[in-house]
Protein backbone atom coordinates (compact mmCIF):
# COMPACT_ATOMS: atom_id res chain seq x y z
CA UNK A 1 0.00 0.00 0.00
CA UNK A 2 2.79 2.79 0.86
CA UNK A 3 4.14 1.98 -2.65
CA UNK A 4 1.33 2.13 -4.70
CA UNK A 5 0.62 5.62 -2.64
CA UNK A 6 4.00 6.59 -3.53
CA UNK A 7 3.42 6.29 -7.11
CA UNK A 8 0.19 7.82 -6.97
CA UNK A 9 1.62 11.08 -5.49
CA UNK A 10 4.73 10.97 -7.85
CA UNK A 11 2.25 11.42 -10.73
CA UNK A 12 1.34 15.10 -9.60
CA UNK A 13 5.30 15.77 -9.14
CA UNK A 14 6.59 17.59 -12.14
CA UNK A 15 8.02 15.40 -15.41
CA UNK A 16 11.89 15.35 -14.22
CA UNK A 17 10.59 15.03 -10.37
CA UNK A 18 7.91 12.25 -11.49
CA UNK A 19 10.56 10.22 -13.76
CA UNK A 20 13.42 10.27 -10.86
CA UNK A 21 10.66 9.10 -8.69
CA UNK A 22 9.10 6.25 -10.88
CA UNK A 23 12.67 5.03 -11.58
CA UNK A 24 13.59 4.87 -8.38
CA UNK A 25 10.58 2.75 -7.22
CA UNK A 26 11.28 0.51 -10.52
CA UNK A 27 14.81 -0.53 -8.74
CA UNK A 28 13.65 -0.49 -5.55
CA UNK A 29 10.95 -3.08 -6.57
CA UNK A 30 13.61 -5.15 -8.90
CA UNK A 31 16.29 -5.19 -5.30
CA UNK A 32 13.51 -6.51 -3.10
CA UNK A 33 13.04 -9.28 -5.36
CA UNK A 34 16.60 -10.25 -6.00
CA UNK A 35 16.97 -9.84 -1.75
CA UNK A 36 13.77 -12.41 -1.70
CA UNK A 37 15.09 -14.82 -4.25
CA UNK A 38 18.23 -14.84 -2.32
CA UNK A 39 16.59 -15.41 0.75
CA UNK A 40 14.35 -18.07 -0.51
CA UNK A 41 17.95 -19.99 -2.12
CA UNK A 42 19.28 -19.49 1.59
CA UNK A 43 16.53 -21.39 3.31
CA UNK A 44 16.36 -23.93 0.53
CA UNK A 45 20.10 -24.76 1.18
CA UNK A 46 19.35 -24.94 5.24
CA UNK A 47 17.06 -27.15 4.51
CA UNK A 48 18.71 -29.37 1.95
CA UNK A 49 21.76 -29.30 4.79
CA UNK A 50 19.30 -29.95 7.64
CA UNK A 51 18.68 -27.40 9.34
CA UNK A 52 22.90 -26.89 9.34
CA UNK A 53 24.97 -23.55 8.26
CA UNK A 54 27.08 -23.35 5.06
CA UNK A 55 29.39 -26.70 5.04
CA UNK A 56 32.67 -24.03 5.55
CA UNK A 57 31.45 -22.72 8.57
CA UNK A 58 31.28 -26.58 10.08
CA UNK A 59 34.59 -27.31 8.88
CA UNK A 60 35.83 -25.32 12.05
CA UNK A 61 35.19 -26.89 14.99
CA UNK A 62 33.76 -24.85 17.48
CA UNK A 63 36.05 -27.26 20.35
CA UNK A 64 38.78 -24.60 19.37
CA UNK A 65 37.20 -22.12 21.61
CA UNK A 66 35.42 -23.65 24.23
CA UNK A 67 36.37 -22.38 27.59
CA UNK A 68 37.43 -25.24 30.31
CA UNK A 69 35.78 -25.03 33.64
CA UNK A 70 38.94 -23.65 34.86
CA UNK A 71 39.43 -21.06 32.34
CA UNK A 72 35.77 -20.54 33.05
CA UNK A 73 36.77 -19.86 36.74
CA UNK A 74 39.33 -17.35 35.85
CA UNK A 75 37.48 -15.14 33.28
CA UNK A 76 33.62 -15.12 35.60
CA UNK A 77 35.02 -12.69 38.31
CA UNK A 78 36.17 -10.12 35.56
CA UNK A 79 32.54 -10.15 33.91
CA UNK A 80 29.84 -7.52 34.30
CA UNK A 81 26.62 -9.44 36.15
CA UNK A 82 24.26 -11.41 34.22
CA UNK A 83 20.69 -9.44 34.12
CA UNK A 84 17.95 -11.02 34.09
CA UNK A 85 14.56 -11.48 35.97
CA UNK A 86 12.05 -9.49 33.83
CA UNK A 87 12.02 -8.87 30.17
CA UNK A 88 14.32 -10.90 27.34
CA UNK A 89 16.05 -13.74 29.04
CA UNK A 90 19.88 -12.53 29.35
CA UNK A 91 22.28 -14.22 26.81
CA UNK A 92 24.96 -16.34 28.72
CA UNK A 93 28.72 -14.82 29.02
CA UNK A 94 30.10 -18.20 28.87
CA UNK A 95 29.06 -18.95 25.67
CA UNK A 96 29.02 -15.59 23.97
CA UNK A 97 32.65 -15.22 25.18
CA UNK A 98 33.10 -18.75 23.82
CA UNK A 99 31.45 -17.32 20.31
CA UNK A 100 33.71 -14.30 20.54
CA UNK A 101 36.99 -16.20 21.32
CA UNK A 102 35.86 -19.01 18.52
CA UNK A 103 36.17 -15.55 15.77
CA UNK A 104 39.33 -14.50 17.64
CA UNK A 105 41.14 -18.15 17.16
CA UNK A 106 39.69 -19.01 14.16
CA UNK A 107 40.03 -15.99 12.05
CA UNK A 108 36.73 -16.29 10.42
CA UNK A 109 34.15 -13.81 9.88
CA UNK A 110 31.37 -12.68 12.61
CA UNK A 111 28.64 -14.10 10.65
CA UNK A 112 30.41 -17.40 10.41
CA UNK A 113 30.38 -18.28 14.82
CA UNK A 114 28.50 -21.30 15.23
CA UNK A 115 25.02 -21.01 16.34
CA UNK A 116 25.69 -22.93 19.57
CA UNK A 117 27.36 -19.81 20.79
CA UNK A 118 24.07 -17.40 20.17
CA UNK A 119 23.80 -15.16 17.46
CA UNK A 120 26.93 -13.38 15.55
CA UNK A 121 25.40 -9.75 16.81
CA UNK A 122 25.43 -10.18 20.17
CA UNK A 123 28.99 -11.43 20.41
CA UNK A 124 30.19 -8.77 17.96
CA UNK A 125 28.22 -6.14 20.34
CA UNK A 126 29.53 -8.00 23.63
CA UNK A 127 33.03 -7.65 22.35
CA UNK A 128 33.03 -3.84 20.60
CA UNK A 129 31.42 -3.18 24.24
CA UNK A 130 34.04 -5.41 25.97
CA UNK A 131 37.18 -3.79 24.11
CA UNK A 132 36.07 -0.42 24.55
CA UNK A 133 36.22 -0.88 28.24
CA UNK A 134 39.59 -3.00 28.40
CA UNK A 135 37.80 -5.80 29.48
CA UNK A 136 38.52 -7.78 27.13
CA UNK A 137 42.77 -7.29 27.00
CA UNK A 138 42.13 -8.30 31.28
CA UNK A 139 40.03 -11.57 29.70
CA UNK A 140 42.90 -12.21 27.07
CA UNK A 141 45.33 -11.79 29.96
CA UNK A 142 43.49 -14.14 32.37
CA UNK A 143 43.46 -16.78 29.94
CA UNK A 144 47.21 -16.42 29.33
CA UNK A 145 46.52 -15.41 25.71
CA UNK A 146 47.52 -11.50 25.67
CA UNK A 147 48.85 -12.65 21.90
CA UNK A 148 45.81 -13.55 20.47
CA UNK A 149 45.21 -11.36 17.77
CA UNK A 150 41.15 -9.86 18.46
CA UNK A 151 38.58 -10.61 16.08
CA UNK A 152 37.84 -8.11 13.22
CA UNK A 153 35.94 -5.36 14.09
CA UNK A 154 34.29 -5.33 11.08
CA UNK A 155 30.59 -6.80 11.06
CA UNK A 156 30.39 -8.25 7.86
CA UNK A 157 34.26 -9.49 7.63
Amino acid sequence: MPEARRLALAMAEPKGRRRFLLGWSAWRRAHQAVAARCRAAKRAAGRALGGEGPPEVAAVAPEEASLTDEQWALVRPLLPPQRGGTGRPPNDHRAVLGGILWVARTGSSWREMPEEYGKWETAYRRHELWAKQGLWQRILRALGEEDLPGPATKKHN
